[in-house]
C-alpha cells in the first residue's frame, strides 16, 4: 500500500511521501489531485504546479525515483534516470528542488517516448 498514487499515461506506480521538505508536501497534499501534461527533459518528466513554497533541502542531484518541486519554476518532477543536466548516470535537475517522495518502481518509464499527461493522487 502507498500513501501516493502517480499516473503516466496509462501506467499506475507508487509512490511514497518523504518528510525533507516538509511545507512543500502540505502544500501538494492539500492541491491532491495534481495533474497536467508533462514535458520530458531527458529521464525527468515535470508539469506546471504554481505553490508558494521556500526551498527546503534543495538539491540539484536527486536520487533514482525522485519526485521534486521546483519552486523558481513552478514545476512538479518525476526522475528516473540521467537529464541534460547529469554529469553521469545520475538523475539531476537544471536547477535546486525541494524532494517530496519517491517512485517504488521507475522501470515501466524506461520505454516512455516524448511527453505525457501526469496525474498526482492519494495512495489507495
Amino acid at each position: 500500500m502507498s500513501d501516493l498514487s502517480v499516473t503516466v499515461d496509462d501506467i499506475t506506480l507508487e509512490a511514497t511521501w518523504i518528510d525533507d521538505a516538509p511545507e512543500t508536501r502540505r502544500a501538494l497534499e492539500r492541491e491532491l489531485p495534481l495533474e497536467g501534461e508533462a514535458v520530458r527533459w531527458g529521464d525527468e518528466l515535470y508539469f506546471d504546479v504554481p505553490l508558494e513554497v521556500p526551498p527546503e533541502n534543495q538539491s540539484e542531484e536527486v536520487p533514482v525515483g525522485a519526485i521534486a518541486y521546483w519552486p523558481t519554476g513552478s514545476k512538479l518532477c518525476l526522475f528516473w534516470g540521467p537529464t541534460p543536466a547529469s554529469r553521469g548516470e545520475e538523475p539531476r535537475a537544471t536547477a535546486p528542488v525541494n524532494v517530496v517522495g519517491r517512485l517504488e518502481d521507475v522501470s515501466a518509464l524506461s520505454d516512455l517516448e516524448g511527453g505525457a499527461r501526469v496525474r498526482f493522487d492519494a495512495g489507495k
